[in-house]
């Protein structure tokens, strides 16, 4: 087969596109969510600690008391909208407003001097990109065949 396609090729033939939709890559998406998820839902108890707000004052976070638990009710919600996959648009914008300022306060590498501590926080900026750009796919997707939106029809059609 290999070496048909290589051929093929070569012929200036179009290549044939692989499928995957077997039965069971439907199930592949909900897996990805519940993946996606898992560090905001496992996450969610530490913003409730006086630790979390205060370790939130002294990364510059304004109104620390109110704003960290209020950061972690945005991500508890949105986590569960995605993993469920009703109304998972709306969750994963949840997400994606929670992430923006978490990542610009919380993980500001570029102000820190101690090498271990600029290569930790680099890496958790990095990460919380590679998770916005899951939500941003997640808006503009949605929650995919296995979910309530699906079962509902409750999605909302991205603009045109």
């Amino acid at each position: 087969m290999k070496a048909q396609a290589i051929g093929s090729f070569a012929r200036g033939e179009p290549a044939k596109p692989i499928r995957l939709h077997k039965p069971w890559t439907r199930y592949l998406v909900p897996a990805g969510r519940a993946l996606f998820v898992a560090v905001f839902l496992l996450g969610t108890p530490g913003h409730f600690g006086r630790s979390a707000a205060s370790y939130g004052a002294d990364n510059g976070v304004p109104f620390a008391d109110l704003v960290v638990p209020l950061s972690g009710l945005l991500a508890l919600l949105g986590g569960l909208s995605v993993l469920l996959g009703y109304r998972t648009r709306l969750g994963a914008a949840m997400i994606a407003v929670y992430l923006v300022p978490v990542t610009l306060m919380m993980h500001r590498f570029w102000v820190l001097h101690d090498p271990s501590m600029v290569h930790l926080q680099e890496a958790m900026f990095l990460k919380n990109l590679a998770l916005f750009g899951t939500a941003l796919m997640l808006i503009g997707r949605g929650a995919g065949p296995v979910s309530f939106d699906a079962m509902s029809d409750v999605r909302i059609p991205p603009e045109t």
